[in-house]
């Protein structure tokens, strides 16, 4: 039996909402609704990873668990692998990074990604749902990923590549990509490792670093869209679904 950590990686300097974590939704701080999912799915151990004082207080105060890491990681990825590695290194065998942005997240979405990387074999694991809005197509803050066959329920499949805005591409096999990762361990160590690739650096996506380097990333169905939050406007949209919830 493999065990599985959940991690989410945070931070108040985000450069297009800063301070979004601290953003109440129901009077609930977002990095608890987020803390609170990942509690629920009943994976295993969750943290917080954090260089910031003010989220830090708001998790442990609340019945968290958040850990203290350095300002200067350039990924969330890195910021992951601090913890891991100071916490966790003889303890687990999966990892996963959950953005701290999505407070609608399912908790049986987390646990789906764990059951299907635990039955196949590959370096990283993710989610991806349908394309049904037009305009995320170009949206840039809506990260899309190319499959070379269409996705099932019980399909995990390999990404071919990862952007926000493309001119050719093919619907049937093109997704919304969710900002949620499962590492084997040892996959987790060696990305860290590597440098910031070209196409890393510039589509602003970490998971490029992987495909460049040949590690395989596998990619199966969500079984919900969560609302992940990237602007101000984003975050009335997530308010008006959960408060129906």
């Amino acid at each position: 039996m493999k065990n599985t950590a959940i991690i989410i990686p945070t931070r108040l300097a985000a450069k297009r909402f800063p301070n979004k974590p601290l953003a109440k939704i129901n009077n609930i701080p977002m990095i608890l609704h987020v803390f609170n999912k990942a509690k629920e799915s009943n994976v295993g151990e969750v943290f917080v990873a954090t260089p910031d004082k003010k989220i830090f207080e708001i998790v442990n105060n609340n019945g968290g668990n958040a850990i203290l890491t350095e300002e200067n990681h350039e990924s969330g990825s890195d910021r992951v692998y601090e913890v891991y590695s100071k916490k966790l290194k003889n303890s687990v065998d999966l990892i996963i990074n959950l953005q701290g942005d999505m407070p609608n997240i399912k908790p049986n979405t987390i646990s789906k990604l764990e059951k299907l990387m635990i039955n196949n074999n590959c370096d990283i694991g993710t989610l991806a749902s349908p394309i049904r809005d037009e305009n995320e197509i170009n949206d840039i803050n809506v990260v899309k990923v190319h499959l070379d066959q269409p996705l099932k329920d019980d399909s995990f499949h390999e990404a071919k590549d990862f952007f926000r805005k493309k001119k050719d591409f093919i619907p049937e096999k093109t997704y919304h990509h969710l900002g949620l990762y499962i590492f084997t361990k040892d996959a987790l160590t060696r990305y860290v490792k590597l440098a910031r690739s070209k196409l890393e650096i510039e589509r602003n996506l970490e998971q490029m670093r992987a495909i460049e380097n040949n590690m395989v990333i596998k990619v199966g169905l969500a079984n919900s869209m969560p609302l992940s939050v990237d602007t101000e406007e984003d975050l009335i949209k997530v308010k008006k679904n959960m408060e129906k919830l």
